[in-house]
């Protein structure tokens, strides 16, 4: 069988996924050696997991205050020790962001176990949630569009979300509140990564509004017969993989012209493609902090 090639960044990914510069990446690189690019054999530059896991752990430091020619300095242990100094101090979403990502790439589950309890500890289950948990789930989002994760690393940080956020979704009460509105929350035919989903679901619930929740791979024939049976207020639905932003548009305005009735958002690291004006009951949410805004204001 052949083995999987390891994954190999071109230095704007690294710029994405460490949220450095390109050209300051590459002047850390001429001055003090922080990370050192392999070529392929058609001589084109890239970075290798270690190298990133590198680079994340200097941009904690940095961002600290710690001046990078001093970075450059330390060991890859001494890097190692004064991040993990820095993440049992810190509450700094980037901080432990940045270390789950570590963790996911090592498949350490006792550190991730470590960072996301000390998170929840300090801040509870719903700010964890919007400020860490999900800006790092979009965060593994764009490392798998990009190619720079395999299944299995994918996998593994998915299923210790997904146990947390089972757990926080059945401890809401179980009636919901006297003027509570109905959303539906499902995938589309194509899509399988429903983390996106629970968090949302978790959300909703924790609001104490209804949640009918379908989860992955709903046709839409099966959406128009659970409405048939269970009128909606609202419909939710995410965009990990598994479409094209044409196809996702297509998607998107026959929902609004089957569902009039029905207010639908969408969100979801594929929805950064979209452009141009929609119909009136679709709604694009932008981020956690976006829709929480949106679920306290309905009556």
């Amino acid at each position: 069988m052949k083995e999987k090639s390891m994954p190999k960044y071109s230095i704007k990914d690294l710029e994405e996924l460490s949220g450095i510069k390109a050209h300051t990446l590459r002047m850390w690189e001429k001055r003090h050696a922080i990370i050192t690019p392999q070529r392929t054999k058609t001589n084109i530059r890239f970075y290798s997991d270690d190298d990133l896991k590198r680079l994340l752990n200097i941009a904690i430091l940095n961002r600290h205050g710690i001046k990078i020619s001093h970075i450059a300095k330390l060991s890859q242990e001494s890097i190692k020790e004064k991040v993990m100094h820095l993440t049992n101090e810190t509450s700094d979403a980037f901080t432990q962001i940045e270390n789950l990502v570590v963790s996911m790439l090592d498949l350490d589950d006792i550190k991730f176990e470590k960072i996301l309890g000390d998170s929840i500890i300090k801040f509870g289950f719903e700010e964890s949630v919007v400020q860490i948990m999900h800006p790092f789930f979009e965060k593994v989002g764009l490392l798998w569009q990009t190619g720079s994760i395999i299944p299995a690393q994918e996998h593994f940080v998915s299923n210790l979300l997904r146990q947390k956020l089972i757990v926080a979704i059945d401890g809401q009460e179980a009636s919901p509140r006297s003027d509570a509105k109905t959303f539906i929350l499902f995938l589309h035919d194509n899509e399988l990564h429903e983390l996106g989903l629970l968090f949302y679901s978790y959300l909703l619930k924790r609001r104490g509004h209804r949640v009918i929740y379908l989860g992955q791979k709903v046709p839409l024939d099966n959406l128009k017969h659970i409405v048939s049976i269970r009128e909606a207020d609202y419909f939710l639905t995410t965009f990990t993989t598994g479409i094209s932003p044409e196809k996702m548009k297509e998607y998107l305005f026959y929902l609004s012209e089957s569902f009039p009735r029905q207010k639908i958002f969408f969100t979801g690291y594929q929805t950064s493609a979209l452009t141009g004006k929609l119909p009136e009951n679709l709604k694009k949410i932008n981020s956690m902090e976006h829709f929480c805004s949106i679920m306290d204001s309905i009556n």
